[in-house]
């Protein structure tokens, strides 16, 4: 008497379970593994969390073209999910990059990835959803239009959302930790507050805030330091919450702000001091001239120049699976490189470096609070946006932290000032405002 025939769902299970050992096996601490409803499957006596397999199609194509980014994917729509800790998880992604397979172990790991049934949509765009449709309308090009609608899509997301996870005064940066024990709301009043002192701020000066998100570093330097502000944003949902935010607060005699691209500033000399706070990695490399030259001619003689923003290890902005995660599901058009190549950039403008402050421990804080916050709101978070949209910004930021944690991304504060020309460089350096401007 012979065996019934396995159900469909069991049969490709097996050539998956067969897959994900051969691919997870030498992982540290690998994965329990669940396919569908099915119980787990332990490849070690002690895992960091399960791996939940709804579709085992999806293997069909990781097999065959060796890309994380396709994890990523399924994860975003809900065909791939974890339990237990996330962080652990993001380690297959170093590790499906570094694993190497014998020529029968490459042969069977492609047997059983061609017994699954193709996917019925392509990875890339299954789910239909904004993030994986908009990549395709992206090519750093950076023109006017394009960073308008890529500032858009990351930061048009919902000001409610956002209200959900960061800070109370809602700043989306890196936050600046006195002590390890510093509460998020705390760690953000003190980088505002050490932005303002690296700017050095007197009562009176002109300070413009290019990418000033909601509206918190001007609203801060004008109640705290007297100074008149000016933020500039390419999102209309910051500019809707910003002014209603310097109306609530009193502040419409010192603060304003406006929709602009930083290309359109008019004016020369205008400003005392100029903030960039995660605003460079949004300008794209080969524009980064240009922006030094528009900053450098908006600001007076001797005048201080802040620039804030996240770097990497490496030179340039080579297509690999992080970037082109970054690229397709959460800033578009963003672009990083090398600190050495940023200060360079900055001194060929005509900038003066008075110093360098690392702050990559601070991010990596900074970014576990966001994704606890987020996690412990997820059903708020879900009326304001989408199961996909959630994933995205969970996955990016837990996947930041860990890169920020890993060394392999960075984030650099470096206040300079204007080099002044000839005669009134002499005037600037008897009156002494650079050494004045040396803070710690």
């Amino acid at each position: 008497m012979t065996n019934p025939p396995a159900p469909a769902s069991t049969a490709a299970h097996e050539p998956a379970l067969r897959i994900l050992r051969r691919l997870l096996g030498g992982m540290e601490r690998p994965p329990a593994l669940r396919l569908g409803n099915q119980q787990e499957h332990a490849l070690e006596d002690e895992s960091g969390f399960t791996l939940i397999l709804r579709d085992p199609s999806v293997l069909r194509r990781l097999v065959l073209s060796r890309d994380p980014v396709l994890l990523a994917d399924a994860y975003i729509r809900g065909v791939i999910d974890i339990e237990g800790d996330l962080y652990s998880a993001l380690g297959l992604k170093d590790h499906l990059e570094a694993v190497s397979l014998s020529w029968r172990d490459k042969a069977a790991l492609l047997r059983d990835a061609l017994m699954l049934r193709a996917p019925e949509c392509d990875g890339a765009t299954a789910g239909a959803t904004i993030a994986s449709r908009i990549s395709r309308r992206f090519s750093h090009r950076h023109s006017r239009q394009t960073d308008r609608a890529a500032i858009s899509f990351h930061y048009d997301v919902s000001n409610a959302f956002y209200g959900l996870w960061l800070d109370e005064q809602r700043v989306y940066s890196c936050a600046y930790f006195e002590t390890p024990e510093d509460t998020l709301d705390e760690a953000q009043r003190n980088k505002l507050d050490h932005i303002c002192r690296k700017l050095r701020l007197r009562p009176g000066e002109r300070l413009l805030d290019i990418g000033c998100g909601w509206g918190a570093l001007t609203c801060w330097a004008a109640r705290a330091y007297g100074v008149h502000a000016h933020g500039i944003t390419l999102s209309e949902r910051q500019l809707e919450y910003a002014r209603a935010r310097i109306c609530a607060e009193g502040l419409q005699d010192r603060v304003t702000v406006e929709l602009r691209d930083y290309r359109d500033l008019p004016g020369e000399a205008i400003y005392d001091k100029v903030s960039s706070v995660g605003m460079f990695e949004h300008v794209g490399l080969a524009n980064l001239p240009t922006y030094y030259g528009i900053v450098q001619r908006l600001l007076r003689p001797g005048g201080l120049f802040l620039n804030h923003g996240i770097t990497h290890d490496q030179e340039g902005w080579k297509k690999t699976a992080a970037t082109r995660f970054i690229n397709r599901y959460v800033f578009p058009d963003g672009e990083l490189d090398c600190v050495s190549n940023i200060q360079l950039g900055m001194e060929r403008a005509g900038f003066e470096i008075h110093d360098v402050e690392g702050l990559r421990a601070h991010y990596a804080l900074t970014l576990r609070h966001w994704v606890k916050r987020l996690e412990a709101r997820r059903e708020d978070a879900l009326q304001e946006v989408d199961e996909a949209t959630y994933r995205v910004w969970r996955l990016y930021m837990a996947a930041c932290a860990r890169a920020f944690e890993d060394g392999g991304t960075g984030v650099l504060r470096i206040p300079a000032n204007v080099t002044a020309e000839s005669g009134e460089r002499d005037r600037v350096a008897r009156s002494g405002p650079a050494q004045d401007w040396i803070v710690g």
